[in-house]
């Protein structure tokens, strides 16, 4: 895990080349390195996990000296890469980053086809001067880009691009402002800046003289669901999960340095953690932290049953819920465009924990999206008859709903608005939902809403997926890698810790993707099939709870601890309008949320991390 950054097209100044190596300095404490000639310049920042000895440094140089890589992730199947080239390269060391490079030079851009893993790299050729740029299917790994005709830069976070290219235009992106308002997240290609693109989960780039192509080698979208398995025996079912599971687990232990898990006590942190027991050569340490004053986002009493019942080396980090915020200066410096997931503070917090004693960690990240974890999934199916009403009814329907005095009826008849039920979906997953006036009548006139993002994307699906399962597609595409994956990333990063997803590995999302919907969602069970493979390793009483996710009192802190701060941002001198906001409309909300008659905090968290974003208010 590392940072990397590059410009093409022009010469960098060394001390541009310095602020980068600064800014991304958490992410690669171990060595900072650049390589340098006419019309480019790449830097890595290394945090050294796999081959610790200068052989494995970067950037790094193919053996014929054509190539050179700055990369960032981890290629997990690198060994049997190695073994299937064998000879044919001269290998000069352990790492998988000239794994890359051999097997770039061996099948050329299909080269990705073959990685198991998370990763951003950028690879340059000297002789036709040109680079490839690739990001992993999933989207573990960030990858901010600039491209102009005369041109090209990339940096793992977007301010990098900024330092090093210091005229590069600031201004926002209207629509990347409409999503985010919407969703709390800025979903790819978009970032919050005109200038700025992230490039998508599974795809590549290829830059050169004349300009940059995209392409896509990877997508989840058109893997059909296999019919043949809705009668398929259950039995068979969890031992080829089992071992599609183990067998991600046991590559990535694969390390020179210290591995241990995050554990939530749930099933996919449970069940990772418990497959890595079973192949650890000692002891596994165990990270949990565990938030006293509300047993609301309290899991660590679960998370030590499991390591009891497991056996791992144990550790849990007791903190008061305010304790959090003395990290709020690292969230807003680190999360450098604007994000408004808040469970990012505890991600941060464990992961400060765990780096004093290891440096990569296993998590259970993408379990949900893959086989059914959420409960909008169960809302979205328990809906879908309604759309086949007549529109004006089940209209009417919502608009009665939307007058009761209960919130969640309230929220339901709002659901019943939309168009559709990929809207319904868009509706339930919106950190806006009722509030949508806070945004200015000219953003909403002049951009589309996540819904119709949504709605694009479900119509690109095969035609035999179920409403369930185009929910599960959209989440993957969109929520997982620049919500969820994001989060994980730059909480982790901060702390120059490692996060390592067993789960997320393309072949288990694949084969849950092909899965019939009864395997996921069975009656009012989430991840069915999942829930009975965690059963075979950690006993059904320690598992079966209440989903809980890893949150903070922030309708609290709202009202509290961070009133202060809130009400300078509010009440300041920030420019609503060139944010598409609606001053009006967002004081009369933050007045509703402090006088107890709404709780609004998603929502106005994630403005005033946006206004924290535009003025640079310092946080006290």
């Amino acid at each position: 895990m590392c940072g990397i950054w590059g410009v093409f097209g022009t010469d960098l100044p060394s001390d541009r080349g310095e602020r980068a190596m600064r800014s991304l300095y958490k992410r690669g404490p171990d060595l900072q390195a650049s390589y340098v000639e006419p019309g480019l310049t790449l830097g890595h920042l290394r945090l050294a996990i796999i081959d610790l000895s200068e052989n494995g440094s970067q950037p790094m140089h193919s053996a014929c000296g054509r190539y050179v890589i700055v990369y960032n992730g981890e290629v997990y199947n690198f060994e049997a890469l190695r073994e299937e080239i064998g000879d044919a390269y001269p290998w000069r060391s352990h790492s998988d980053t000239e794994v890359i490079l051999a097997a770039y030079l061996r099948w050329g851009e299909q080269c990705l086809q073959r990685f198991h893993g998370m990763f951003a790299f950028a690879l340059w050729d000297k002789q036709t001067r040109s680079i490839f740029v690739g990001r992993d299917r999933l989207g573990v790994k960030p990858l901010f880009f600039h491209a102009a005709k005369s041109s090209f830069a990339f940096a793992s976070r977007p301010r990098v691009l900024f330092d090093l290219l210091p005229s590069l235009p600031r201004e926002l992106d209207r629509q990347a402002l409409r999503y985010y308002y919407e969703s709390g997240y800025i979903p790819a290609p978009y970032s919050v800046y005109q200038s700025v693109s992230k490039l998508e989960p599974g795809h590549y780039l290829v830059v050169n003289e004349q300009g940059v192509t995209k392409h896509q080698y990877w997508d989840l979208a058109q893997v059909e669901t296999d019919e043949r398995l809705e009668r398929a025996d259950e039995g068979t079912l969890l031992d080829e999960l089992d071992e599609l599971i183990d067998r991600s687990v046991r590559r990535r232990l694969v390390s020179n340095v210290p591995v241990g898990a995050f554990l939530s006590g749930g099933i996919d942190s449970s069940l990772v953690t418990a497959l890595m027991v079973r192949h650890a050569g000692g002891p596994v340490k165990t990270f949990t932290i565990g938030l006293g004053g509300d047993r609301r986002f309290d899991e660590s009493q679960h998370a030590q049953a499991v390591a009891t019942h497991l056996g791992t080396d144990h550790r849990c980090e007791h903190l008061e819920p305010d304790n959090l915020l003395a990290l709020m200066p690292d969230y807003l410096e680190q999360y450098d465009e604007p994000f408004f997931d808040y469970s990012a503070f505890p991600v941060m917090a464990v992961s400060r924990m765990a780096r004093r004693e290891v440096k990569v960690c296993l998590s259970g990240d993408g379990g949900d999206e893959a086989f059914g974890g959420y409960h909008y999934y169960r809302l979205v199916r328990d809906i879908a008859p309604a759309f086949g009403m007549p529109s004006s009814l089940r209209r009417g329907i919502g608009a009665i709903l939307q007058r009761v005095p209960k919130h969640q009826l309230r929220l339901l008849g709002g659901a019943l608005q939309a168009n559709g039920p990929i809207g319904a979906f868009a509706f339930m997953r919106s950190i806006v939902k009722d509030a949508v006036d806070i945004q200015s009548p000219a953003l909403r006139g002049s951009t589309r809403s996540m819904a119709q993002l949504f709605e694009a994307y479900s119509e690109a699906l095969p035609r035999s997926l179920g409403m369930v399962e185009r929910s599960m597609r959209i989440d993957s595409a969109y929520t997982l890698p620049d919500d969820y994956l994001q989060k994980v990333d730059v909480g982790s990063m901060a702390f120059s810790i490692e996060a390592r997803d067993p789960l997320l590995d393309h072949s288990i999302f694949e084969w849950a993707a092909r899965l019939p919907l009864k395997w996921k969602l069975r009656g009012g069970v989430n991840k069915y099939l999942l829930r009975k493979l965690a059963y075979r390793y950690v006993p059904r009483e320690i598992l079966d709870r209440p989903k809980m996710g890893f949150g903070v009192p922030m309708a609290r802190w709202l009202r509290t601890s961070l009133r202060e701060w809130a009400e300078e941002l509010l009440h300041g001198s920030a420019d609503f309008d060139s944010l598409g906001l609606d001053r009006t409309k967002v004081h009369e909300l933050w007045d509703a949320h402090l006088a107890g008659r709404r709780e609004a905090h998603t929502c106005l968290w994630s403005v005033l991390v946006m206004l924290q974003f535009q003025n640079g208010i310092a946080v006290g």
